[in-house]
């Protein structure tokens, strides 16, 4: 084309979760049998939201205005229920109905809240990074994304230290973001850590973003911790959804809630400017939205989040069982979220190791793959081509450490249980062989 139409940071946005799927999809059309672990859908993996959430939502499908645009910034009825909610959390900071923003997901909120940031305005993140985060920041801004680090050998906790140091010395930064609990550690971070972000955004007057879409599932008697909870004084967003908590997926309904917006005059206006690009767009899906106020505040809500979290607390100690002992790995037991992340110790890989692949076809397309790539991911080409279990190598993650992040979402406990030994298995072959 006579001009160049593609954006600076088009070549950032990459997220390993899917694309691994594309050889997959590969391997499968040669024969081999695939067990997903790549991606965190509980409904694909055999998850069913209980009767009277299902009965719900039918009801609200004979309502006519479920099947028409809301305000843009959301269903107003619903909005004031969570402000409702967030407002009976105690000493935390107080909301409204128009600090609450909903959208097509929590996807296209991260897309807004990024992509309407000045270029030049940087958000710190972790590392690893969650995809849609790490890539949408750098998209925005055209360079790569600047992360601080979690550490393997503390549970996955923040480098605090690192945080003071990139902020103090890269004066773009303009705010820090965080996952609590964690995608992909499932790591969930004490009140003590929390708060200091919170000194960290006051001393250098920075904006904090916080990703809660697993809030409610938490375990390990960690306890919740909202945003609205801790942040005190300091401008933020916490991003909200149903997708993980309900669940339901496929809904696409997520929100922000805007906290302490009056504080600055700055961070006000760039909150206007996201109402402002939603209005482009009319409104968010109206449906998912009415089932709020009637599914949680429903008084069995309750008992199915505590359930839930009993259920993956389970899960995480199976998980952790399976591999503490391996000697080739580091292992943290997850306190939140549903997923299990396995890290390979310093220099347990090399471009020389392998899996058995007893299908000729699938062996050949893994060996034109492996060459070339970062060691995690040639483990986890190998563990594909020679079991069909698809896990997410841990340098897709925008992180130097080698490994793979599995879910921990496996409904049939037989299967599970095999998942667990077949990787178990696979890890101490590999590093033999």
């Amino acid at each position: 084309m006579r001009r160049n139409i593609v954006h600076m940071g088009a070549g950032s946005l990459h997220y390993e979760i899917r694309e691994i799927v594309q050889v997959a999809h590969e391997v499968r059309d040669m024969g081999r049998e695939l067990t997903w672990e790549n991606i965190g859908d509980p409904i694909q993996k055999g998850e069913k939201p209980p009767e009277w959430m299902r009965e719900i939502v039918h009801e609200l499908v004979d309502r006519p205005e479920s099947w028409g645009y809301c305000d843009t910034a959301g269903v107003p009825e619903v909005r004031q229920f969570l402000a409702n909610n967030v407002n009976i959390r105690h000493d935390g900071v107080r909301v409204t109905p128009d600090d609450i923003m909903f959208f097509n997901g929590l996807g296209d909120a991260v897309a807004k809240v990024y992509g309407f940031l000045r270029r030049e305005a940087r958000i710190l993140g972790p590392s690893p990074a969650y995809s849609t985060h790490s890539s949408a920041e750098a998209a925005h801004s055209g360079y790569n994304h600047v992360t601080y680090e979690l550490d393997p050998c503390n549970g996955w906790m923040p480098d605090m230290e690192d945080i003071r140091n990139k902020v103090k010395y890269n004066d773009s930064i303009a705010g820090i973001l965080l996952l609590s609990p964690d995608n992909p550690t499932g790591a969930v971070y004490p009140r003590e850590i929390l708060d200091q972000f919170v000194a960290v955004a006051q001393e250098h007057n920075l904006f904090l973003i916080a990703d809660e879409i697993y809030v409610h599932i938490v375990y390990n008697g960690t306890g919740h911790l909202h945003m609205s909870e801790w942040v005190q004084d300091v401008p933020a967003i916490a991003m909200r959804g149903i997708s993980k908590e309900y669940p339901w997926p496929g809904s696409r309904c997520g929100w922000i809630e805007v906290l302490n917006r009056s504080k600055d005059e700055n961070f006000s206006r760039y909150v206007n400017s996201l109402l402002a690009a939603k209005r482009l767009e009319v409104s968010s899906t109206t449906l998912p939205q009415m089932s709020i106020p009637a599914i949680m505040g429903d008084p069995r809500y309750p008992d199915h989040l505590s359930r839930r979290e009993s259920m993956y607390e389970a899960r995480a100690q199976e998980a952790y069982d399976a591999f503490k002992d391996c000697e080739a790995v580091i292992v943290n037991k997850p306190s939140g979220a549903f997923y299990f992340t396995v890290m390979f110790k310093d220099g347990m890989l090399n471009n020389e190791q392998y899996l058995e692949i007893d299908n000729p076809r699938v062996r050949a397309r893994i060996e034109e793959l492996v060459p070339n790539v970062a060691p995690d991911k040639r483990f986890v080409y190998y563990l594909m081509g020679a079991t069909g279990i698809v896990v997410v190598p841990l340098t897709g993650f925008q992180c130097e450490h080698d490994g793979f992040r599995m879910t921990l979402l496996e409904s049939d406990d037989a299967k599970r249980a095999w998942i667990l030994k077949t990787l178990r298995d696979a890890i101490d072959a590999y590093v033999a062989s």
